[in-house]
């Protein structure tokens, strides 16, 4: 199966039914981070901390894998020059729809978050990466990719699903069932059965991929990242989220060779 357009699909019919990840950011918010303050998520509901951040007048940003208008537009507003990546035309169209509503500007390139081919070594200072790796089969080329188009001292935020999330049966988990059936790492084509692969692709549902939490923080190590801080999330609609955290977030920096790391 050709992951990147089955998911490529998958996202575009999301942003047909309103799925909540696909919903743009709405005026007083662009007002908002116009005034200085930007209020976003890398995981479902926490908002990173400010002192994350650094000045963003005229800071190159990327918004990976991050598509749907609830990013880039916030840090547009706030004077930063964004470009918005994503592999789904459908997440992009709703950042340029909320660019042209609110008088911004944005970039929006189609690609997979793998392959920044496209993208000169160090072209931006921020790069923004909200919980969208797992729909990738392999996290270790997303860093490595990340890595070389973030300039020294720049910063990459990122937003991932802690392993213990794939664990479980997605459907007998929103039933409230918790029983461990999987092992990490997860992948929707190998770990499930024809039949339950089925359901997912009739009921139009991304597939996804639980890695482990050595290709996620080791991997950024080992692209030459340094982890600065990281908070931990959870999703209230999840029976796990009265029992764990199981999103992580992450700042890590590009080192500025031969000095001091940025902080």
């Amino acid at each position: 199966m050709d992951i990147h357009a089955y998911n490529r699909a998958a996202w575009n019919h999301r942003v047909a039914t309103g799925n909540k990840w696909t919903v743009p950011v709405g005026p007083e918010a662009i007002a908002a981070a116009r005034a200085g303050r930007v209020d976003f998520l890398l995981t479902p509901t926490r908002f990173v901390p400010a002192r994350w951040l650094p000045p963003l007048a005229d800071c190159r940003v990327l918004c990976l894998a991050s598509g749907g208008g609830q990013q880039g537009p916030l840090f547009a507003a706030a004077g930063a020059r964004v470009t918005v990546f994503d592999l789904s035309p459908g997440q992009l169209e709703q950042d340029r729809r909320t660019a042209l509503r609110e008088g911004l500007v944005i970039e929006t390139v189609d690609g997979d978050m793998a392959d920044l081919s496209c993208f000169a070594d160090a072209s931006f200072d921020l790069i923004v990466h909200p919980c969208s790796n797992c729909f990738v089969p392999n996290v270790l080329p997303v860093w490595r990719e990340a890595a070389r188009v973030l300039r020294p001292g720049g910063a990459l935020l990122a937003g991932f699903m802690n392993p213990v999330h794939a664990l479980f049966d997605e459907f007998e988990s929103q039933q409230g069932k918790l029983e461990v059936r999987y092992a990490i790492p997860y992948s929707d084509l190998t770990s499930l059965s024809a039949e339950q692969r089925q359901r997912y692709i009739d009921q139009n549902e991304p597939l996804v991929f639980g890695h482990t939490l050595e290709d996620l923080i080791g991997g950024q190590l080992a692209a030459g990242l340094v982890l600065t801080d990281f908070f931990e999330d959870r999703d209230p609609q999840t029976p796990l989220s009265r029992y764990i955290d199981s999103f992580i977030a992450t700042r890590a920096i590009k080192p500025i060779r031969n000095g001091p790391c940025s902080s």
